[in-house]
Order: C-alpha cells, then sequence, then structure tokens
C-alpha cells in the first residue's frame, strides 16, 4: 500500500510528461486509486471508531468526575477549567514517535500545491481558539457547579443546533429535513429541561436563582461551543489545508497550551488560588481522592478532546457533535446510579428526543456515505472505461 501511495503522489507531483505518454500515466494512476482504495476505506472506519470511543468515554466521566469535585466540596470554578484543559502534557510523546508523525489520512492534490500558511498564522489561530476555548470552559465548569449533572449533559444537546446554525455560514452545511428534524428535536429537548419545576429538590446546596445562572451559563457554552468546532473546521480546511494526523495533534496540543494559560491567568486573578489548599483539606474523600479527582478529570477531558478535534477532521464540526450527543443517555443513568439524581418525566422526554434527533442526523450521514460511494464506483467505472478504450485505441 505504501508503494502504491508513493506512486499515486509521484504522479500528481511530477511534471507534466510528452504527450505520448499521457495515456500510461493515467492508466496507472487509477490503478494506484484502485489498489489503496479499500485498505483506506477500513483505515477510515477505525479512526472514526476510536474517536468516537474516546470522545464518548472521555466525556462521560470527565461530567461525572466534576460533579464529584463539586459535590465533595470543591469550590474553585477556575480549576475546573484548568481540569478540562491541562491534560494536554499526555500527548507531547507523540511528537517522539516517528511512526505516528508520519501517519497522514487521504492526501489530495490540493493539499499537496497548497502553499503552507506562515508562523504567525499558526499562532493567531491557536490563540484565538485558545482563549475561545477557555471563555467556553468557564461558562461549563459554572454550569456544572449550579446543575445536576444529568440536566446539565441534557442542556449541551442544544450544542448540535448552535453548531449547526454556525456550519451553515461558516462551513457551507446542507440542511436536508433529515437534519432539519434533528436539530429540532435536540432544541425542544434542551428547553424542556428549563420547565423543571423544582430544581432545589434535586440538589439542595444549590439555590433557585444560581440554578437560573447555571441554565444560562450552560446554554451559553453550548453556543460557544458549537461556534468553536465550525471554526475549527474552517481552520482546517481553509487555513491550514493539511490533512494529516500531525494537524489534528498540532491544533489539540497548541491550543490547549494557550488556554491552560489562560485558565491559570483567570485563578490568580479571582483569587481563587487562596482557597485551595482548605478546599483539599476539607474534600469529603480525603486528601488523595481530591488529587486523583482532579487528575483523572484531566486525563479523561484530554481523551474527549482527541476524540471531537478528529472527528472534525476526519467529517466535520456538525457530525463531531452529533457524536457528542450521543452520550446523552449514558451520563444521566450514571448520575441516578452514583449521585441518586432523580430522572423525572421531564427528562425522560428529553432523553427520547434527544437520542431521536442523534438517531435522524446519523441516519443521513448513513444516506450521504451511501450516495458518496454509489458516485465514486461511478467515477471509477468511467475512468476504468476510458483507460480500457485508449488502449485499444493506441494498439
Amino acid at each position: 500500500m505504501k508503494e502504491a501511495q508513493e506512486l499515486q503522489l509521484h504522479i500528481m507531483t511530477a511534471p507534466l510528461e510528452a504527450k505520448e505518454a499521457n495515456s500510461t500515466t493515467e492508466h496507472i494512476n487509477v490503478t494506484s486509486q484502485s489498489t489503496i482504495t479499500q485498505p483506506r476505506n477500513y483505515g477510515w472506519w477505525f479512526r472514526m471508531s476510536m474517536y468516537t470511543l474516546f470522545l464518548l468515554s472521555g466525556q462521560s466521566i470527565a461530567l461525572l468526575l466534576g460533579r464529584l469535585y463539586y459535590d465533595k466540596g470543591g469550590k474553585s470554578r477556575w480549576l475546573g477549567v484548568i481540569m478540562q484543559l491541562i491534560g494536554f502534557p499526555v500527548l507531547l510523546p507523540y511528537y517522539f514517535i516517528p511512526s505516528l508523525k508520519n501517519l497522514k489520512t487521504e492526501s489530495t492534490a490540493t493539499t499537496i500545491y497548497s502553499k503552507p500558511p506562515s508562523t504567525l498564522v499558526h499562532v493567531s489561530v491557536y490563540v484565538s481558539l485558545g482563549l475561545l476555548v477557555v471563555a467556553n470552559c468557564f461558562l461549563y465548569s459554572t454550569g456544572l457547579k449550579y446543575l445536576p449533572v444529568s440536566t446539565f449533559s441534557l442542556i449541551c444537546a442544544s450544542q448540535l443546533a448552535f453548531n449547526a446554525f454556525f456550519s451553515f455560514f461558516l462551513n457551507s452545511q446542507k440542511f436536508t429535513p433529515l437534519i432539519v428534524n434533528s436539530l429540532v428535536l435536540l432544541t425542544i429537548s434542551s428547553i424542556l429541561l428549563v420547565f423543571e419545576t423544582d430544581p432545589s429538590s434535586e440538589n439542595s446546596k444549590v439555590s433557585k436563582e444560581k440554578y437560573v445562572i447555571g441554565l444560562i451559563c450552560t446554554i451559553g457554552a453550548s453556543a460557544g461551543h458549537g461556534w468553536v468546532l465550525s471554526l475549527t473546521q474552517v481552520a482546517f480546511k481553509k487555513v491550514f489545508k493539511k490533512e494529516t494526523f500531525a494537524a489534528v495533534m498540532d491544533m489539540i496540543i497548541y491550543q490547549s497550551l494557550v488556554a491552560t494559560l489562560g485558565a491559570f491567568v483567570g485563578l490568580f486573578a479571582s483569587g481563587d488560588w487562596k482557597g485551595l489548599k482548605t478546599q483539599m483539606e476539607e474534600f469529603e474523600l480525603g486528601k488523595v481522592s481530591y488529587i486523583m479527582t482532579l487528575v483523572w478529570t484531566a486525563i479523561m477531558w484530554e481523551v474527549s478532546a482527541i476524540g471531537c478535534v478528529g472527528l472534525i477532521f476526519e467529517v466535520s464540526s456538525l457530525f463531531s457533535n452529533a457524536i457528542s450527543v450521543l452520550g446523552l443517555p449514558i451520563v444521566p443513568v450514571l448520575a441516578a446510579i452514583f449521585f441518586h439524581e432523580k430522572i423525572g418525566g421531564i427528562k425522560v422526554i428529553s432523553m427520547v428526543l434527544a437520542i431521536w434527533g442523534f438517531v435522524s442526523y446519523v441516519y443521513q450521514q448513513y444516506l450521504d456515505d451511501l450516495k458518496s460511494k454509489q458516485h465514486e464506483d461511478r467515477n471509477a467505472n468511467e475512468a476504468s472505461n476510458a483507460s480500457s478504450l485508449q488502449e485499444v485505441n493506441g494498439s
């Protein structure tokens, strides 16, 4: 497969040869493409499965650990933000593993011929997205502090609708009846949670005012998340113009570095750092559990980030958000088991609508994938017939 890929790259980048050699070159190019299509398809599905697993498991566990931190005595929202971002150093060994650094996804002539952006452009993108991420994480941290984790996770479903809105303008996202149906259901699913009658019964430590603040912050964070995902897709497609694993890793690491520095600035500027030692000493599960809760929260958020950015890279920001919504039935169920949160009628209806919306969107992705394969097969047959006709005429 490697030899076939090198041959294809050579054909796409080599100077134009003599006119009489054109038919031979086209034949080789078609042969190379047909040789590598099957492995690439399997490789793509493997990467999609891994990214999906990372996103769902990382997101679910991180949310539960974040709720545990606040329930057992944690109070710092800025520390909650840092835990969402600081796990990126676990990815640094990637830069020392040549096999990972050279890993690439499907290459195109556009990627080869495009002029790489300058260092200043790279830095500008990483800094801009990093600052947006730290602001977004602060809103998420506030929402998670004041809301039951089941309510929080269901409201986060609205980020798919926000993402679709931004993708329509930034990523030329096409809306079909199935996608519109998905977005409407997910939006209604989130709105229903606003009408919960007695939020204090689920969490006596939080007043009704703080509950409303949590709702507003979570909705704002969902909107910000959808915006960041759409901008990330724009960066990949129109700025970096790279279809490599390295582009995904660089985006995660440098963006997280900027966001982490911003979060530390917020921690010290707000004065939250002064109470961290007291929080650790008063943590109900003990000092060791306090530290391990924070460490594993950071690791699982980074696992989730890998899956999220990977899915943006492979498909789109809207698809990445749809996969994130798949975790909705997971978190409320686990919250009921570990935190004894009640799942009332409104939450059940919200969950059903969210799952329905997700299935609707995934089915549209299946139809698009099926249509794309049929189009590729038709093009491959036409190219093969043209090549055979040229050979016959040449002979």
